[in-house]
């Protein structure tokens, strides 16, 4: 038996200035180790460096996925049956849902370097959660495999 691909799967990568300050770093830490030789600079720049890609690796490692009967968000797995309508937000709205609007009990994947987002209703009488905030890039494609993949 073969698994068919997901519908939809997006990961929320970190920009690419994320990539030039991780190098910057490493070059701050080569600058304050210059006092003690040549090797411990070369050190800093590349422990300083390593360990700020994989920081911001990890940050942007984040995916969303709509797989089976549930859509996997991060480390949330929420079974599409429990999910209602979706709302595309635009990014005036993204930042309005991630600020004053925002409901503390609501799961929110956010990243605040993507402008765009989608806000799906949770409609389990037993879940506490309002409705989950997910930013992406791509709401409309998201919100598509979502309907699609609930009605099939």
């Amino acid at each position: 038996m073969q698994l068919s691909a997901a519908p939809y799967e997006e990961r929320l990568t970190a920009p690419r200035t994320w990539w030039l300050i991780s190098f910057l770093v490493g070059v701050s830490m080569a600058l304050i180790l210059l006092p003690f030789g040549t090797l411990p600079m070369l050190g800093g720049l590349a422990g300083g460096t390593a360990v700020a890609a994989v920081a911001a690796s990890s940050y942007g490692s984040v995916r969303i996925r709509v797989v089976g009967d549930a859509l996997l968000a991060g480390e949330a797995k929420i079974p599409l049956a429990a999910l209602g309508e979706a709302e595309i937000l635009d990014a005036e709205e993204t930042r309005a849902w991630r600020t004053h609007k925002a409901d503390p009990r609501a799961f929110m994947l956010l990243r605040a370097y993507i402008p765009t987002a989608l806000r799906v209703e949770v409609t389990d009488p037993e879940d506490p959660t309002p409705y989950l905030y997910l930013s992406t890039r791509e709401p409309e494609r998201l919100a598509e495999a979502l309907r699609t993949t609930k009605s099939a």
